[in-house]
């Protein structure tokens, strides 16, 4: 009798087995971990929720929360919710790499969204690829982000031809010959336009008249505004962030500069329109998108419903930077790092809410640059410059 309930309970410790080894089996399917299916999978983002580039990371956030509720809502990763972790590096590159250590170490992300800010995802993108994490940047444009990166991406285009793209509309469209600039000797964001845009304008036959610059954080211009305005230029490129472009605008317009503005997309805020009012008025600058493009539409209006208000373009990045990886997520063999930024490497013609994404083997989004004038206090779409027309002179 002794033996035979022995016996009996042999059979059923192994068919127990059996049964864990086929939902273990199971688990993998999708890139899932055996014994932790229903747990959620953690992707963590890095922004500055604080700060004076506030409203990039709160609306980066805004688009990648977004996209998780609909992801969530059509039952995640095969069964399992993804959960987002988000911290404030309140815009210095020391909290951000702080910030993507924890996310690392401690909540153990398979993946991490992050920065607006050029500065703060190389110092995120470089704990990512110490630690074999991938990381896609939703809208960092400068080159050395990803340059020699084995884990990090972005879903959006960089600065070289973001600056031809400027300077091919300012010499094309507008027909202008005569710039100056004043860029932010601090930021590697707008050295970087700085430099391209220099080449390219020069390349097309423009010629730049005064070239000034400023510490991020200044507040008084009028030095360097005096200076350009002795130079008579025609447009005035200001390759900064919007804090910055509001506020030298306004002091522009004070000692009698009449020339319009330009801005790259750095300078994608409501608070633009807020600091800068009727002297930021015509001026213009690049950007990933319009609100009024017609393949925007659905988006805008799903944010509306959630948020309440009109989506930047940082916000459409911060939903397609979550499409992208929850894209790649179910391609990957697993979730480790290497199998997970082998899956997002290979990204081809993903339909975007900002346009259509393929990464390239510079871990670069292949997309164009759109332009838009600020009308009425709104960014007003102009023109959208085509990458294989633009520095061709």
């Amino acid at each position: 009798m002794e033996i035979n309930v022995m016996n009996r309970r042999s059979a059923l410790a192994r068919g127990f087995c059996s049964l864990v080894a086929l939902v273990g089996m199971a688990g993998w399917a999708g890139g899932l971990e055996p014994a932790a299916s229903a747990q959620p999978i953690k992707v963590g983002h890095f922004a500055s929720m604080t700060g004076k580039e506030a409203t990039f990371g709160q609306s980066t956030d805004n688009g990648i929360r977004l996209a998780l509720k609909e992801i969530n809502e059509a039952g995640g990763l095969n069964g399992r919710p993804i959960e987002l972790i988000t911290y404030d590096d309140k815009g210095e590159s020391k909290e951000a790499g702080n910030a993507v250590t924890r996310l690392i170490t401690s909540d153990k992300v398979v993946a991490v969204l992050g920065e607006v800010a050029s500065s703060l995802s190389l110092a995120g993108g470089a704990v990512c690829e110490q630690n074999k994490v991938p990381m896609i940047s939703p809208s960092s444009t400068n080159a050395r982000v990803t340059a020699g990166k084995k884990y990090v991406f972005r879903v959006c285009f960089i600065d070289t031809f973001q600056a031809a793209a400027i300077a091919t509309f300012t010499r094309e469209h507008l027909g202008l010959t005569r710039a100056a600039i004043l860029y932010d000797q601090t930021q590697a964001y707008s050295k970087g336009l700085r430099d391209d845009f220099t080449k390219s304008f020069k390349k097309l036959g423009g010629e730049i008249v005064a070239d000034q610059a400023y510490n991020g954080g200044d507040t008084d211009f009028s030095a360097q505004l005096t200076t350009i305005r002795a130079a008579n230029p025609e447009i005035i490129f200001v390759p900064g962030y919007y804090t910055e472009g509001g506020n030298i605008a306004i002091q522009a317009r004070k000692l009698g500069i009449t020339a319009p503005l330009i801005g790259g997309d750095g300078w994608d805020s409501s608070q633009l329109a807020a600091i800068g009012k009727d002297a930021i008025e015509g001026s213009y600058y690049s950007n990933h998108s319009s609100p009024d493009q017609p393949n925007m539409k659905d988006f805008v209006e799903k944010y509306q419903r959630e948020y309440g208000a009109t989506p930047d373009a940082l916000g459409g990045l911060g939903y397609d930077a979550m499409m992208v990886l929850f894209d790649a997520m179910k391609r990957a063999k697993s979730l480790n790092g290497p199998d997970l930024a082998e899956a997002i490497a290979q990204t081809k013609d993903f339909k975007g809410v900002t346009g259509n994404i393929t990464i390239d083997k510079n871990h670069n989004a292949q997309k164009g640059v759109v332009i838009v004038q600020i009308k009425n206090g709104q960014p007003v779409f102009v023109a959208e410059v085509d990458p294989s027309k633009s520095d061709k002179k």
